[in-house]
């Protein structure tokens, strides 16, 4: 029986400016988002109806009913001859790194190509999540609006990044609701061309993540994360991704970011920390 397999990678949001607020609540986002080459993966085999099981070091606790986004996405592709999915679950769940958005995407991906089927309207794709259609590009997008509205970007320098989560909980509403401005400035309306990671990692230090101070009062770990990235040679910039409690440290050389991982690793075991290019 023939398995499409397909990587959920981690999305890691470099900027994240909150611009505004819809009256539905929705708020909305400026944000220059990459994807890692590490990440979660989806198998997925035909078989009669649809069935989900779930493997790798996290998947304690993540369901395997109708609330996992694997097998809503499975519904949003219509009518199908069935399919026999597996999560590899790699990634650490509600983390700020798009897991559960990515293993959507990456399931519509394989089943579309499992089943010979076109791929479901954007309108349908962004009820899954709004990081869900980023998610489906994985690749450099500029994401705004509440997550539709997605724009290429020039082509991010070759550059590596180490992530961290220190293994807690940061709940998204919680983390909106101690922003005090949610309508602040968006990132420049043209981005421009970068040369080098340095160049880039400059002009990123210009940005913002607006959740991160509110997510820091509530987890203040999150900026012993950050300090402990910056302190590590050859980090060019340290930052939370999303709404955290993932951190992102960047760096120019791969050997500098893999070198940090492991000093991490050996320094703060209790933390989860990977390596990865960022495309």
């Amino acid at each position: 029986m023939t398995a499409i397999r397909v990587l959920a990678p981690a999305k890691v949001n470099l900027t994240l400016h909150v611009v505004g607020q819809r009256p539905d609540g929705y708020h909305l986002l400026d944000s220059l988002v990459a994807f890692a080459d590490i990440g979660d993966r989806i198998e997925v085999r035909a078989a009669p109806g649809l069935s989900l099981a779930v493997d790798g070091p996290f998947r304690q606790g993540v369901p395997t009913d109708g609330s996992n986004l694997v097998l809503k996405a499975a519904t949003a592709m219509g009518p199908g001859p069935g399919a026999m999915l597996t999560l590899d679950k790699r990634l650490p769940a509600a983390a700020g790194v798009g897991g559960g958005s990515s293993d959507a995407a990456a399931t519509l991906r394989a089943l579309s190509s499992l089943w010979d089927k076109p791929l479901p309207a954007p309108d349908d794709v962004l009820r899954l999540g709004a990081d869900v259609p980023v998610c489906l590009r994985a690749r450099a997008t500029r994401m705004a609006g509440i997550g539709e509205d997605l724009s290429d970007v020039p082509p991010l320098p070759p550059i590596w990044a180490v992530l961290v989560n220190p293994g807690v909980d940061v709940p998204t509403p919680a983390v909106f609701a101690r922003l005090a401005d949610k309508s602040q400035e968006p990132m420049p309306a043209v981005l421009p061309k970068w040369p080098t990671a340095k160049a880039f990692a400059e002009w990123l230090a210009r940005q913002r993540n607006d959740l991160q101070p509110p997510a820091m009062a509530l987890q203040p770990v999150i900026g012993e994360v950050i300090d402990a990235l910056d302190s590590q040679n050859g980090c060019v910039l340290a930052r939370m991704s999303g709404s955290g409690a993932t951190c992102f440290g960047l760096f120019e050389e791969r050997d500098q970011a893999n070198s940090a991982a492991q000093r991490l690793r050996l320094s703060q075991g209790d933390w989860w920390v990977a390596a990865t290019a960022l495309t």
